[in-house]
């Protein structure tokens, strides 16, 4: 599917009430600090019909520009610019809403999605998130169907931060009255640090020479993967047996190993497996929800790989043991930020070194972005893009919220390799979506 998109026009939307004075500096966190300069990405489509979008397209359009102003209030530093990786500039300058053209139907979309295609229907370029917070592209397709393009920059806020942001402006464009403000408190609790010269934050970035497939795991093959790591994950009574996320970590982590163990020098190089972890419940006194900013940190785990044996099996309670160290103690070290910094210099000179091969999950899954109701009904598909990370992959949930999609992110060489091969593919399918 080669998609054809034409912006058709541009406007800047500012907060429809001006910040106060006292809100117009906000301090980034270290955490925000060691952030990726990159967007993360959503399109959200939803089903009309042509009739209906000709004849309430102006309405439709006033209405998401008109709430995304009230929004803004709350989420104000996203109205603003990004200042040297330290704070930002709340003035109030606003965020670019493009309107554009999508030349086929909803329908070709979502029976065959193309993430490199999808990221036609964002408005940045995900790897360039220097000072623009936020940026929304309102796509139409011939049929009458809307895609929304959200990008935010992950240099102000974290994947939860994110469905927080979208919900809140769906639930004004509905007209919902009781709306739950934002807490920007990460600086306080994370104080930023001087570190000039800073760009460990760019290591994993590649600009090309890396392609996003996108893998499907139904219910049923989910529980047979679960049923499959049962016995090697409890090790005693109590212990319960792997999540959905933990049995399909542990599966595309032992193919990613299968398809890509023969091109590493075993004296050189080890391989880690490495997953986002939300802190805000780790944090004591526990944040609520709706905490806005880079509440996450990520987990390392390094496998031991034994010759001839799926090392996979004990991979989920090796992951357990390193989530668990992310805890309130943990945490107390972060807030000091100098260890934590030297960890991640150390790990990313073995990266660029070619020491340390990193494989990384972060789960979407539970997060409400099903429910973004603007006013038309819920999305009948919500879709990531093109990543700009290699060895990354990123958990959705599926529109009925029982299957996981995997939208895998590797250089173009392994992936020739990873998606051939066939235990993988005996779990993981291509699947139309529900058309429109």
């Amino acid at each position: 599917m080669n998609l054809k998109v034409e912006v058709m026009s541009e406007e800047i939307i500012h907060p429809s009430s001006p910040t106060p004075d006292q809100l117009r500096h906000h301090q980034l966190s270290s955490l925000d600090q060691v952030s990726p300069p990159v967007y993360n990405p959503l399109v959200l489509f939803y089903s009309m019909t042509k009739c209906n979008i000709q004849a309430n397209k102006i309405k439709i359009m006033n209405n998401l520009k008109q709430s995304m102003s009230k929004a803004l209030t709350y989420f104000y530093p996203l109205a603003g610019r990004i200042k040297d990786n330290l704070f930002v500039d709340c003035n109030d300058e606003g965020i670019p809403f493009l309107e554009a053209q999508a030349d086929c139907k909803l329908s070709d979309v979502l029976e065959n999605p193309v993430p490199s295609e999808l990221n036609k229907l964002l408005p940045f370029v995900l790897d360039d998130g220097a000072e623009l917070p936020l940026g929304i592209q309102f796509n139409v397709f011939n049929c009458g169907g809307i895609g929304i393009g959200v990008c935010i920059s992950h240099k102000i806020g974290d994947a939860l931060s994110f469905s927080t942001f979208v919900n809140t402006w769906a639930a004004i464009a509905r007209g919902q009255s009781y709306i739950v403000s934002p807490e920007f408190v990460s600086a306080n609790l994370f104080p930023p640090k001087n570190w000039l010269g800073y760009n460990k934050a760019r290591i994993g970035i590649f600009t090309e020479g890396i392609v996003t497939k996108r893998f499907v795991f139904s219910a049923s093959k989910i529980q047979e993967l679960q049923a499959k790591y049962t016995n090697s994950t409890a090790s005693t009574e109590n212990e319960r047996g792997p999540s959905r996320i933990e049995a399909l970590s542990a599966f595309m982590w032992s193919r990613f190993v299968a398809t890509t163990k023969a091109k590493l020098s075993p004296d050189s190089s080890f391989y880690s497996v490495i997953h986002a972890v939300n802190l805000r419940p780790r944090i004591d006194p526990p944040l609520p929800e709706h905490s806005f900013g880079n509440f996450y940190r990520i987990s390392m785990t390094f496998p031991s790989l034994s010759p001839g044996e799926d090392c996979s099996y004990n991979l989920i309670n090796q992951m357990r043991e390193s989530i668990r160290k992310l805890d309130s103690k943990f945490v107390r070290q972060l807030q000091d930020g100098e260890s934590h910094f030297d960890f991640i210099k150390d790990k990313a000179q073995r990266f660029t070194r070619g020491e340390m091969i990193p494989f990384t999950f972060t789960s979407l899954c539970r997060f409400p972005f099903y429910k973004a109701e603007f006013g038309w009904g819920k999305p009948v598909w919500v879709g990531s893009a093109s990543l700009t990370f290699k060895n990354l992959v990123v958990f959705i949930d599926t529109i009925l919220g029982d299957g996981i999609e995997a939208w895998i992110n590797l250089k173009e060489e392994d992936m020739a390799t990873f998606e051939r091969d066939e235990v993988l593919l005996a779990y993981a399918v291509y699947p139309k979506n529900a058309c429109c």
